[in-house]
């Protein structure tokens, strides 16, 4: 098992900047991936950005050049930073873990972030 805590969300105003954690624990070998996804009301969980224990990274369309994904591997921690936010930012942000080549993952409760214009 493997038990995510995100922290970090908060409310900010538009071109302001967050950063997220993720704090990984339990059994966890070393090759995984996290990621994070976020999900507005009344819409479907999107793929923000993932990044693999080797520091590959990929990102979804929408947060490309404003949001950077990261991680501290001693730590099992993994970071998302947001810069220029926008009221359409605004949802409840997902971290996702599991291991390369496992099809099972996991995810932790979510962190609110809301941006005001």
């Amino acid at each position: 098992q493997v038990q995510l805590v995100e922290s970090g969300g908060g409310l900010v105003q538009a071109g302001e900047s967050l950063r997220l954690s993720c704090a990984a624990s339990g059994s966890i070998f070393t090759n995984n991936v996290m990621g994070w996804y976020r999900q507005a009301p009344g819409k479907q969980r999107e793929f923000l950005a993932t990044i693999t224990s080797g520091g590959g990274t990929n990102y979804g369309d929408s947060v490309k050049g404003r949001f950077t994904i990261s991680r501290d591997n001693a730590k099992n921690t993994a970071y998302l930073q947001m810069n220029s936010l926008k009221p359409e930012d605004t949802a409840v942000y997902y971290c996702n873990f599991r291991h390369i080549g496992i099809l099972h993952e996991y995810w932790g409760q979510g962190t609110q972030v809301t941006v005001s214009s």
